[in-house]
């Protein structure tokens, strides 16, 4: 499946483009609009309306070997991903309420994913930005969100915000979309970062931007629950990252093999470096964590298909596979370069690019503290006050 619908023809000039846009900082115009004629960002589009009608399962193996090819690329591309994917797993469960957001990716319509503040560590839980209700259901929207991948393409953006006036006075959650078209928000030109540069995750400011009452989806309590919605884009936006990042470590542990073939030790009678004790260790040890990984993602991105039912353990479980698949990534890399040499370490390698791409899982939701207070919480209960 994965590769008919990315076969090696629209991946491989996706791959050789990877180092140039990393190198001049710039966005993937041309990766996305192959991606888009494609079909790829209909993946989760019903095929009755023109889309591929894949679930969670079937997209993650697709941005695992996108991910391979050009990393930046598809962890912009997984931002649209979540919103038709959350859409998609709502759908499953009886959920309407964001079936435009098929209709309109049916339509060639781009979504990103405008929730991260600067220091909410809260995430969907509370939101700093300002949802100021209007006179017929609408909401005005003003605050500041970062990471906003696709920021230079977005056609609908997905934002939160606090509606402070709501529910006696504790504040309510407000969920809506905004068009690129809508007056009242700013994209930043603030994305100059060690890796993943051509994702151009800048900063978006809401000033006032206006979501208009047919794209208020959803009104929740502040704090930590259990609604459907909750559950769509954790399972979504933690399952689709893994992949990600499980593509980068095993194109890393493919590089590392060739170097192993390819390069030879003096010392040891001018034989390949695969013939050595400690190399085929090491690889041997990164190809078990890749093994362990992708079944775990596997496993995980089936059962929300199958409608599995895992109760209060379905949040450590989407945690735990997004903090996992980051780290053994991170191993993964390392473990390449110590294995092909002194050259990984020069400018424009593609085990640099790697080294410092695989670096930005440390910072995706959720954290690897917040991971370990979650599946802590569900192993032994919460803290005692």
């Amino acid at each position: 499946m994965p590769d008919g619908i990315l076969p090696d023809a629209l991946l491989e000039p996706i791959r050789a483009r990877a180092a140039g846009y990393d190198r001049d900082n710039s966005f993937f115009n041309e990766d996305l609009r192959e991606l888009a004629a494609a079909g790829y960002l209909k993946i989760f589009v019903p095929e009755s309306d023109g889309g591929a009608g894949l679930g969670l399962a079937g997209a993650a193996a697709l941005q695992k070997r996108l991910a391979a090819a050009a990393p930046a690329t598809a962890l912009a591309v997984n931002m649209h991903l979540v919103w038709t994917g959350v859409a998609r797993i709502l759908a499953a469960r009886g959920d309407d309420s964001l079936q435009f957001v098929l209709d309109e990716a049916g339509r060639g319509e781009i979504f990103a994913f405008g929730i991260s503040e600067p220091g909410n560590d809260s995430m969907l839980f509370d939101s700093g930005t300002l949802a100021e209700p209007l006179e017929g259901g609408g909401y005005r929207f003003t605050g500041r969100k970062i990471f906003t991948s696709l920021s230079p393409a977005w056609t609908r953006l997905g934002i939160f915000g606090k509606d402070q006036t709501a529910r006696e006075g504790d504040g309510e959650l407000v969920f809506g979309f905004i068009g690129r078209d809508a007056p009242g928000h700013e994209t930043l030109s603030d994305w100059n970062t060690l890796g993943m540069r051509a994702s151009q995750s800048n900063t978006t400011l809401l000033q006032g931007v206006v979501a208009p009452p047919e794209r208020i989806f959803r009104k929740l309590p502040v704090g930590p629950n259990q609604d459907a919605l909750i559950f769509a884009i954790f399972a979504c936006f933690e399952t689709l990252l893994a992949a990600v990042y499980t593509g980068i470590g095993e194109r890393a542990l493919n590089l590392a093999v060739e170097a192993a073939k390819g390069r030879t030790s003096a010392k040891n009678g001018g034989r390949s470096l695969s013939q050595l004790p400690d190399i085929r260790w090491k690889i041997a040890d990164a190809a078990m964590a890749l093994d362990g990984i992708q079944a775990q993602l596997s496993s995980v991105a089936n059962d929300v298909d199958a409608l599995v039912d895992h109760g209060a353990q379905w949040f450590p479980k989407f945690v735990g596979l997004k903090v996992r698949a980051t780290e053994n990534a991170r191993t993964m890399v390392d473990t390449a370069i110590r294995v092909s040499g002194g050259s990984a370490y020069f400018n424009g390698s593609e085990l640099e690019r790697l080294y410092r791409d695989v670096l930005a899982g440390i910072f995706h939701p959720s954290n690897d503290e917040s991971a370990h207070a979650t599946v802590a919480n569900a192993w032994l209960g919460p803290l005692e006050n």
